[in-house]
């Protein structure tokens, strides 16, 4: 089982399915994070707002924490899938 290989990601319509799936998470978890951090900054301008800011940047922090588990998730996932297309048309009559 190899991981990060690109040969993981196109070897059949599932896993390219999978991938897919995989990267929009990534890129919502992304956008979450700094959606957080940027308000949390604005609302760190203000002395009433510091513990609401503070509660975004921890926020904010846990989604980047997010990003490496999720692309590790993906990438056991993709390397567990068997090449099942291939072996179905190999056992075909």
């Amino acid at each position: 089982m190899s991981l990060f290989t690109h040969r993981n990601r196109t070897k059949s319509e599932r896993s390219r399915r999978t991938y897919a799936a995989f990267e929009v998470a990534d890129t919502v978890i992304a956008f979450l994070a700094a959606i957080c951090f940027l308000i949390g900054s604005v609302m760190f301008m203000y002395d009433d707002w510091h513990g609401v800011a503070r509660w975004l940047f921890v926020a904010g922090s846990g989604f980047f924490c997010l990003k490496p588990t999720l692309r590790l998730v993906r990438e056991i996932r993709l390397a567990s899938m068997g090449d099942t297309d291939h072996l179905a048309k190999r056992f075909t009559v």
